[in-house]
């Protein structure tokens, strides 16, 4: 593979790395949210920012004592 063919090819790849490790820690998360609120709700519902979503996921973590969430 040479020239737009092995740029295709390494675009690819890094396009599939680049989803792979978004999926693997859950950083999609948020957006998987967000397309779940407005197909279930309309695309006028009100959605909470990132940063409320994080902290209510946590809250939500911290406090199912199964999830085992904490270390100490």
């Amino acid at each position: 593979m040479t020239g737009r063919a092995g740029a295709g090819a390494l675009l690819r790849a890094g396009r599939w790395v680049r989803w792979y490790v978004r999926e693997l820690t859950d950083e999609s998360a948020y957006e998987r949210y967000v397309a779940h609120v407005r197909a279930h709700r309309g695309p006028d519902a009100a959605v909470p920012g990132r940063r409320e979503f994080e902290r209510r996921r946590t809250d939500a973590r911290e406090a199912d004592p199964r999830e085992g969430f904490r270390c100490c």
